[in-house]
């Protein structure tokens, strides 16, 4: 278990050089990687607080999916300039959202095992945003507001499912072209 965690963990550092090397934002890929390691721990079979991958998923997902729709909501709506005048979807960043969305998931899943888990997700995000700005691809208050969606779209999704679905009432298949996702009320 503990070598599945290693490799995992060793791809996902690979892939972010990789993307880093290719000429890429490093920030394009790091902003996955709190999320990315939550399904890293859950494959390599550490226990998370989730009790079955189709609880785990639609969790994860979910926040995800309230975080993209609320953020690009506002992008599109807001129209704020970048500092670099590149284009008019500053507000709020996006980078900072998924960032933190992962960070909040790792933290209600793995947190149980180790504060340091927690600290390296929040740790991880907070740079992410930091290099938001530093880059001049946003303003401090879109990092500050994509942080706060992407927190509280995850702690609403993570308590949703603790207030009103049981682990026996969700389903996930998955047909190799298709993912199904059923919730029972």
């Amino acid at each position: 278990m503990q070598r599945r965690f290693v490799y995992g963990i060793l791809g996902l550092l690979f892939c972010c050089l990789g993307a880093s090397a290719q000429g890429e934002a490093i920030d394009d890929v790091m902003q996955h990687v709190p999320m990315a390691t939550t399904l890293v721990l859950r494959a390599s079979g550490v226990k998370s607080q989730s009790d079955t991958w189709a609880e785990f998923l639609a969790s994860t997902g979910a926040s995800y999916l309230l975080a993209t729709g609320v953020t690009y909501s506002l992008k599109h709506s807001v129209r704020e300039w970048r500092p670099d005048d590149s284009d008019q979807r500053s507000f709020p960043s996006g980078h900072a959202t998924y960032a933190f969305a992962g960070a909040t998931a790792l933290r209600h899943e793995y947190g149980h095992l180790s504060p340091w888990i927690s600290i390296g997700g929040y740790g991880l995000a907070t740079l992410v945003a930091a290099d938001r700005v530093r880059r001049h691809r946003h303003y401090t208050h879109d990092v500050c507001a994509g942080a706060a969606i992407g927190w509280l779209s995850t702690e609403l999704t993570y308590y949703i499912k603790k207030k009103y679905i049981k682990s026996d009432r969700v389903d996930v298949a998955f047909t190799g072209q298709l993912l199904s996702l059923s919730l029972r009320w």
